[in-house]
């Protein structure tokens, strides 16, 4: 069985609904990258992410049937798994219990070692870009929001500000990403 080259996002979703293999490595190949850096910017340790990243392409697997083309992209939906696969670990007991045991040094040092690795792997897929075209104010919210995990009840109490403002600014930045995001298209 020969490797597969190019695909099309619509061959591609029905090829993994039909378990293609070839279509499973494709899109291991294409998206890991992007979505390894996603996971370790949330969980920051590498051990986290490469079982987070595991269970990621599992759940694509297996709940390939629930995605809906109509409601956004393929890459849009792996994203969201990805996303809240690493929230689900971070909040997990288990780990929360183990990075309370972890000493501060330990800490201080995945973090340094995160934050190099992100700048790498993240960088190549260029949303750090597309962020930094939002006011300052709006890329804090989606930082916040879409990196750290934060509900808008969250943010508004860690900014101090109303719950409405938050929404209001999300709704904002969000659009505003839409527009930036479709110059990126190609």
């Amino acid at each position: 069985m020969s490797p597969i080259h190019h695909l099309e996002e619509d061959t591609l979703i029905s090829l993994l609904q039909k378990k293609d293999q070839r279509a499973f490595n494709y899109l291991y190949d294409h998206y890991a990258g992007a979505l390894y850096g996603l996971v370790l910017r949330i969980v920051t340790l590498k051990e986290y992410a490469d079982e987070v990243l595991q269970n990621v392409f599992v759940k694509i697997w297996k709940h390939i049937d629930s995605f809906d083309a109509s409601r956004g992209k393929l890459y849009t939906w792996i994203i969201n798994i990805a996303r809240n696969a690493a929230f689900d670990y971070i909040k997990s007991k288990g780990v929360q219990n183990e990075q309370k045991n972890q000493s501060l040094p330990d800490i201080v040092d995945a973090k340094e070692k995160h934050n190099f690795s992100v700048s790498t792997q993240v960088d190549h897929i260029g949303f750090k870009n597309v962020l930094n075209e939002l006011r300052a104010e709006w890329k804090e919210l989606i930082e916040m929001a879409y990196y750290e995990g934060y509900t808008q009840q969250e943010i508004a109490e860690k900014l101090n500000i109303p719950l409405g403002t938050v929404k209001t600014r999300t709704r904002g930045a969000l659009l505003e990403l839409k527009k930036i995001l479709k110059e990126y298209q190609y």
